[in-house]
């Protein structure tokens, strides 16, 4: 190693909370939140990692404590790959291979998506180690024309080699060029490649859908950003103070002080591990928010929030006397002849990728009531293509002024993000860049833009592990590109 590295490595914060999750749901969400510290590692962003931190964990360590260990750790180089390769009691273990050196990352986090428990220490594989199952060769189907697209070739294939990998779509828009590249199996041994047509679960890239109706509201004087939420609920629930606190703007950037989940999530009756968002109603919802109390003032932190997104949902739901999908149907995938996009996958289709788990096993698609809002959509290649050149078009219609207004800043989180409605928005090469990602138990998801550049990336997965890395990559790549 480069630096004194064995001096911090026993740092282990290990607290005894209980579990709210089953497994299976706390790998996923665990893997989740190591995907964003990975992500802020090779940003270099400690204070980044450290807001991700519960409370009983910086009351053990300060922000500038941390701040040096992760200083140390930076210069190992960025995350090359990690793999999960134990989970024992809600304490993952993530094999991380930098550029320099490889070791073993500690996560345990608790149920509002904040860890309690980070540390970094020598890897050694386990006795029975899994066997390398990346794959050889893998089909594709891609037409290289330049030096970027032999570049977007290279990285898309690696992602696709990797033995949890199943279909993955990606295309690229540079200098008004479009181009798309396809890999591997939409089910594993079908030999069966994607195309711009396979439906993809795109996961909470949803919201940006939701902050959209959300806009096409404002613009149309039916609600305002800074309205009180209070206004559209029942009065057992508009009469909790913590609630009246709550705007429109709040739940759309992640300001509103609702957790991640709600406590009651997994209550109803019907709960499926599988579909853990299938039975979760309106009932459930409002029940939660009743008694909802929050410490925070309302627009002072950010908090990344599915419970508030699902709620923004059903609220527009509400104010337009629509079912959520009716109205996404009718504001924008309508306009756009977006002719794919669906909330709910019909057995008569026929072109899909159904999802796969890190371990590569097929897992089920994932179906909403009242967190629709949150992620329920599926889509594919072509029709997000329509909905991103949307995004970058001149505002005439109507949900390219929605969208427009999506875009605008509204709340700022150090040291250097921004947030719009939905989106997270970010510097690039000397330009705002703006992405969503997605992720389900079995797919995962990257849309990111530059207006200034007409520069786009769009990557869909049917497998667990994250694209959002290899999206952002191609999107600098894409920038640098002349």
């Amino acid at each position: 190693m480069n630096f004194k590295i064995q001096n911090i490595l026993s740092i282990l914060f290990l607290f005894s909370l209980q579990q709210l999750f089953a497994q299976s749901v706390d790998e996923r969400n665990n893997r989740a939140v190591f995907n964003r510290i990975e992500y802020f590692i090779n940003a270099e962003q400690p204070d980044s990692i450290y807001e991700l931190a519960a409370p009983v964990f910086k009351q053990q360590i300060t922000k500038e404590q941390l701040s040096g260990i992760l200083i140390q750790l930076f210069s190992l180089g960025k995350v090359k790959n990690a793999t999960q390769y134990d989970f024992n009691k809600g304490i993952a273990k993530y094999k991380t291979e930098f550029e320099k050196e490889t070791l073993s990352i500690v996560l345990g986090i608790d149920s509002n998506m904040q860890y309690h428990t980070l540390a970094f220490q020598p890897y050694s594989a386990p006795k029975e180690a899994a066997v390398d199952t990346s794959k050889k060769e893998i089909i594709a189907n891609v037409a290289p024309k330049n030096p970027l697209d032999n570049f977007v070739d290279s990285v898309a294939r690696n992602y696709a080699k990797q033995g949890s990998a199943q279909a993955l779509a990606v295309a690229i828009i540079h200098k008004n060029k479009i181009n798309t590249f396809f890999y591997g199996e939409t089910d594993k041994g079908n030999n069966t490649l994607p195309d711009a047509n396979t439906l993809f679960e795109i996961g909470s890239i949803s919201k940006t859908f939701t902050a959209s109706l959300l806009a096409e509201m404002v613009n149309k004087g039916q609600v305002k950003l800074e309205d009180s939420i209070a206004k559209y609920l029942p009065d057992s629930v508009a009469q909790n103070p913590a609630i009246q606190k709550i705007t429109f703007r709040s739940l759309a950037n992640h300001t509103s002080g609702l957790p991640r989940l709600a406590e009651n999530w997994k209550a109803a009756t019907k709960f499926s591990e599988n579909d853990p968002y299938a039975a979760y109603d309106r009932k459930l919802l409002f029940g939660y928010l009743k008694n909802h109390q929050t410490k925070e003032e309302t627009e002072s932190k950010y908090e990344y929030s599915n419970l508030g997104f699902g709620l923004l949902g059903e609220l527009l739901s509400i104010i337009a006397k629509k079912p959520y999908m009716t109205m996404v149907k009718e504001s924008i995938l309508t306009p756009l002849e977006m002719t794919t996009t669906v909330d709910k996958i019909d057995p008569k289709i026929k072109n899909f990728a159904p999802p796969h788990d890190d371990a590569g096993n097929k897992v089920s698609f994932w179906n909403f009531q009242s967190m629709a809002g949150a992620g329920a959509l599926k889509s594919s290649l072509n029709d997000m293509l329509r909905y991103t050149i949307a995004q970058l078009t001149y505002p005439e219609t109507d949900i390219q002024k929605a969208m427009n207004l999506t875009k605008q800043f509204t709340f700022f989180v150090p040291p250097n993000s921004d947030i719009g409605l939905a989106w997270h928005i970010n510097m690039l090469e000397g330009v705002n860049y703006y992405f969503h990602n997605g992720g389900t138990a079995g797919s995962s998801s990257f849309l990111g833009f530059v207006p200034d550049e007409k520069a786009v990336v769009i990557i869909l997965s049917n497998s667990a592990k994250d694209v959002t890395e290899t999206g952002t990559v191609l999107l600098e790549k894409v920038l640098t590109t002349p």
